[in-house]
């Protein structure tokens, strides 16, 4: 993604037409890191105080807004300001040519070099292989089959929102009700290093939305084994609600293009861990041989008990 203010518009752009571009491209951002975090434009409102109107507007290109509000509405995404507007200036000289390396690079090699990185500078695959790290949305499977993965390994099973629940003391809902999204973000940053810290084994099933805050994922992906739980978009919709879990898509008349819109603004995100395991139309006992397989869990249990 270019900063806005290298986007080059065509010879012969008035003033104008520049400004209508620059929203244009605004918008689009903000739409998209809307998109990975699952939020409806309606709860961004609610947590941003910026009214739904004039976010649709902003995120159609037709909105004028004023630093202060853009602030804002970072800070109900939980993304820096910088980010929307892509600025370098302040940054370290190192920082700003790596940045600017990797842009440069084609998508499908940023997973090599983040692996590579990994390889030489992050934990080593023996000490990232003893804690396991579901991702994915949910009714993938992440619970159940962590649960079962856990309990054939010998290992704790830990289920990142519950753990967020009981550090806050009240339900997710209550959370992004008091604090909203960024409150979250703080919760699940802490359980998870705790986590991380209290457990030298262990499986764990995270939020579906815990890739899109970089900083947690990027502490995720260096410290364990990540597998991304896929399924179809279909699959996912009928297991949430045969739970009986229908939050996210509550009042919504487009809930499968809304869910499709997430998977697809999360899919690059989700590839990035180390294996993937697709549980559409398969039962339990095949996804969690599959799971296994992914893992390497038979090969350790073996080893284990002998």
């Amino acid at each position: 993604m270019k900063p806005l203010d290298t986007i080059k518009p065509p010879i012969g752009t008035t003033p104008a037409d520049e400004g209508v571009r620059l929203l244009r491209v605004l918008g689009e951002r903000v739409r998209e890191a809307r998109a990975r975090r699952g939020m409806t434009r309606r709860i961004l409102a609610r947590d941003s105080g910026v009214s739904e109107r004039y976010l649709a507007q902003l995120e159609a290109g037709q909105g004028n807004i004023s630093v202060l509000l853009l602030m804002k509405i970072a800070q109900s995404l939980n993304v820096p300001l910088a980010d929307l507007m892509q600025e370098t200036n302040g940054r370290e000289v190192d920082l700003t040519l790596i940045e600017q390396f990797l842009k440069r690079l084609p998508p499908n090699k940023l997973a090599e070099v983040r692996s590579q990185l990994l390889r030489d500078f992050g934990s080593a695959d023996t000490d990232r292989m003893r804690r396991i790290a579901l991702i994915g949305l949910r009714g993938a499977g992440k619970s159940t089959l962590g649960t079962q993965l856990a309990r054939d390994l010998g290992c704790a099973f830990v289920e990142l929102d519950r753990e967020i629940e009981s550090d806050a003391g009240t339900s997710l809902s209550e959370i992004f009700l008091l604090y909203g999204q960024a409150g979250y973000r703080r919760y699940e940053r802490r359980c998870l290093e705790r986590v991380l810290e209290q457990n030298e084994r262990v499986v764990i099933a995270t939020g579906g939305s815990i890739v899109s805050e970089p900083g947690t994922y990027d502490l995720l992906l260096s410290t364990c084994y990540t597998v991304w739980l896929r399924a179809a978009p279909e699959e996912h919709m009928a297991r949430v609600v045969a739970q009986g879990d229908t939050r996210p898509m509550a009042g919504n008349q487009e809930a499968m293009d809304d869910l499709q819109r997430i998977l697809d603004g999360r899919a690059m995100l989700y590839g990035q861990a180390d294996a993937v395991v697709n549980t559409t139309e398969a039962s339990i006992e095949q996804s969690l041989a599959d799971l296994k397989r992914a893992t390497g869990a038979k090969n350790n249990a073996t080893r284990r008990s002998s």
